[in-house]
C-alpha cells in the first residue's frame, strides 16, 4: 500500500491511495480460504466446499470486503504516520477500481487546530449578585397561603353570592325549550369569576342567595366545539344550594406544617434559599455569557470547514422553519437569504471555536464527568416529570445517546467554572431588577453574537440554541 500526502494547507490534507492489484488478491485469497472452511453448500460436508465454488459465490462480496478494508488502513496509516487529529472523518473519493487491478483513491483529512489558550488569570469578570428582599419572601408567604385556601360555607341566609365566592348549584341547560345533552349537573361547586362557565353565566349568579333559583340566558360562543350549541342561546335553570367564601389560612407554623415543614422560620428560610438559587443561577449564566464573549473575542484559531457546515445547517434549518411559521426575527426580516446566511455562519463558526477551545482546555486539565454528575442531572430530569420517574430512569439507563446529551452541557459547565475559576471575577451587588434584565446581550441568544462588533440579524437561531450549546 502506497500512501503519498498530495496537499496540505491549513487543517486539510489530502492524500493519494494505491494499493496494488496483487495485494488485493492475496487478502481475497485468503478470505475466501477462510471461508471455505466454514460455509455449507448442499453436497458437500463442511468445510470440504471448493475453493472455486467459494470464490464463484462470495468472490465480489469478499473483494468489496477487502476494498473497505484497504480504505480503512490507509485511513489509519495516514493519520498515524503523519501524527494527525481529525475533526471529522475522513472523505475517500475512489479514483479507479476494476476487478485485477490497482485501487486508487484520495484521502482528505480534516484535522483539529493547534490551540494556545489565553491566560485565564488576565480574563476580567463581573459577577451580578443580588439578594433576596423580606418583601419576596412576604410575597411568597402569601401566594403560598393563598393555594392553601379552602371554601367554607357562609350561615347566613341573607349573604348574596358575589365574586370570588364558590356556590353549590343545580343547573338544567335548555334550548328552544328542550334540555341539551352536557347541560344538566347536581351539586356543581363553581367559583365565581373564574371564567370556566359560558360568558354570561357566573355574572348572573352573582347576587342569588341560598336557596334561590333563577333562569338565566346566556350565548354559546360561536368557536364552541359542539355544532348544535355553537352561537345559540340558551337558558339555564339554576339552584343555589350553597354559597362558600374562600378562607386563606393565617401565615404561621400551621401553615408551614401544611406544606410539609416544621415551622414558619423553616418555611421562611426554604423560600429564601429558593429564590436565591435562582438569582444565583441567572448570575451565573450571564457571567458565563460574558466569558464566553470574551474567550471568543481572545481567540481566532482556524476551525474544520466541515464543523462550520454541519453546525450551520442545524441553525439554518431553524430559520427555514422560522420563516415558514412566520417567526423571523424582525431584525432578519426583509434581508436576502444571502445576507442571512453569511450571518448564521458567522454565528456557526463562533460556536464551533468555542466548543473546541472548551474541549481542548477539558481535556488538558482532565475535566471529568463522573457518573455522580450525570446521577445527578438523570434525577433533575426525572422531577420534572412527577408520577413518570421510573419511565425516566429507564430511558436513560438503556439509551446511551441520551446520556451522552446529558453529558455534553455538564462537561461544558465544568469546564466554564474551571476557567471562572482562575479568572479575575469581581462580585458586583445589583438590584434584582437589574440582575433580571435582559441586556442585548441576553436579547441576543445570552451573548451569542456571530461578531462581537455589529448585530448579525441572527437573534432567531440564537434564541433556539441555549447557552449551552455553545461548546456542544
Amino acid at each position: 500500500m502506497q500512501v503519498t500526502e498530495t496537499h496540505a494547507e491549513g487543517l486539510k490534507h489530502d492524500f493519494k491511495v494505491v494499493v496494488p492489484a496483487a495485494d488485493l488478491a492475496a487478502k481475497s485469497e485468503a478470505r475466501l480460504k477462510e471461508l471455505s472452511t466454514q460455509v455449507k453448500m448442499p453436497g458437500f460436508r463442511p468445510g470440504k466446499v471448493p475453493l472455486s465454488l467459494v470464490k464463484k459465490r462470495y468472490g465480489q462480496s469478499v473483494l468489496g470486503e477487502v476494498v473497505e478494508q484497504s480504505v480503512q488502513e490507509a485511513a489509519e496509516k495516514a493519520i498515524t504516520e503523519n501524527n494527525l487529529r481529525p475533526a471529522m472523518q475522513p472523505k475517500i473519493d475512489l479514483q479507479s477500481f476494476d476487478e485485477n487491478a490497482d485501487l486508487e483513491f484520495t484521502l482528505s483529512v480534516e484535522v483539529l487546530p493547534e490551540i494556545t489558550p489565553v491566560d485565564f488569570s488576565t480574563v476580567e469578570l463581573t459577577r451580578p449578585k443580588a439578594d433576596v428582599a423580606d418583601q419576596e419572601i412576604e410575597d411568597a408567604l402569601k401566594r403560598i397561603a393563598e393555594s392553601q385556601k379552602v371554601n367554607e360555607a357562609v350561615t347566613s341566609k341573607t349573604r348574596k353570592a358575589k365574586e370570588g365566592d364558590a356556590v353549590l348549584i343545580d343547573f338544567v341547560g335548555k334550548k328552544d325549550g328542550e334540555e341539551f345533552p352536557g347541560g344538566k349537573a347536581e351539586g356543581y361547586e363553581l367559583e365565581l369569576g373564574s371564567g370556566t362557565f359560558i360568558p354570561g353565566f357566573e355574572e348572573q349568579v352573582v347576587g342569588l342567595k341560598a336557596g334561590e333559583q333563577k333562569t338565566i340566558t346566556v350565548t354559546f360562543p360561536e368557536e364552541y366545539p359542539a355544532e348544535n350549541l355553537k352561537g345559540a342561546e340558551v337558558t339555564f335553570d339554576v339552584t343555589v344550594h350553597e354559597i362558600r367564601e374562600p378562607k386563606v389560612p393565617e401565615i404561621d407554623d400551621e401553615l408551614a406544617k401544611k406544606v410539609g415543614l416544621d415551622d414558619l422560620e423553616a418555611l421562611k428560610t426554604a423560600i429564601r434559599e429558593q429564590i436565591q438559587r435562582e438569582y444565583d443561577n441567572v448570575s451565573r449564566q450571564k457571567v458565563k455569557r460574558e466569558l464566553l464573549d470574551k474567550l471568543a473575542d481572545g481567540h481566532d484559531f482556524p476551525v474544520p470547514p466541515s464543523m462550520v457546515d454541519m453546525e450551520f445547517d442545524g441553525i439554518w434549518k431553524q430559520v427555514e422553519q422560522a420563516k415558514e411559521k412566520g417567526q423571523l426575527d424582525p431584525e432578519d426580516e426583509g434581508k436576502s437569504d444571502d445576507e442571512l446566511k453569511a450571518d448564521y455562519r458567522k454565528l456557526a463558526e463562533r460556536r464551533v471555536r468555542l466548543g473546541l477551545l472548551l474541549s481542548d482546555v477539558g481535556q488538558k486539565n482532565e475535566v471529568q464527568v463522573t457518573q455522580e454528575d450525570l446521577n445527578r442531572a438523570i434525577m433533575a430530569e426525572a422531577a420534572r416529570f412527577p408520577g413518570q420517574e421510573q419511565a425516566v430512569f429507564s430511558y436513560f439507563m438503556n439509551n446511551r445517546g441520551a446520556i451522552d446529551q446529558l453529558r455534553a452541557p455538564i462537561y461544558e459547565d465544568k469546564v466554564v467554572d474551571f476557567i471562572i475559576e482562575k479568572a479575575k471575577v469581581e462580585d458586583k451587588t445589583v438590584s434584582v431588577d437589574e440582575l433580571m434584565k435582559q441586556d442585548d446581550a441576553d436579547a441576543e441568544g445570552e451573548g451569542e453574537k456571530p461578531a462581537k462588533a455589529k448585530k448579525s440579524g441572527a437573534k432567531k437561531a440564537k434564541k433556539a440554541e441555549a447557552a449551552e450549546g455553545d461548546a456542544e
